[in-house]
């Protein structure tokens, strides 16, 4: 999905939906930044998040094959490059938990 759906999307939510939450948090430590909507969609109680992140160029893992050492995983990021990921959620009642909602890729 592109920047440019996603803004079309937000606004159709916006517009269409009682919104009851619009943040926009981040996590240093992952290096991401996530714009999550919870609304009343069309399912029940519905939560839409777009999450933004450098592009993983290279893992680097640094270990030692002796008992009991300890594995470290260094991450090489892009400076220019993002990628985007686009989540919808829907509340279970039975589990009072968000469920992400699965796109069957077999249509």
């Amino acid at each position: 999905m592109t920047p440019e759906r996603w803004e079309e999307i937000k606004q159709k939510i916006l517009s269409g939906f009682e919104v009851t939450r619009h943040d926009l948090e981040k996590d240093d430590e992952r290096r991401e930044t996530a714009e999550i909507i919870e609304f009343d969609g069309p399912l029940g109680q519905m939560k839409v998040a777009w999450i933004s992140r450098p592009k993983v160029l290279d893992k680097k893992t640094q270990y030692s094959n002796r008992i009991g050492s300890s594995v470290k995983v260094d991450y090489v990021y892009s400076p220019d490059e993002v990628t985007h990921t686009f989540k919808v959620y829907n509340w279970s009642e039975p589990t009072a938990a968000w469920q992400e909602m699965k796109r069957d890729l077999n249509i």
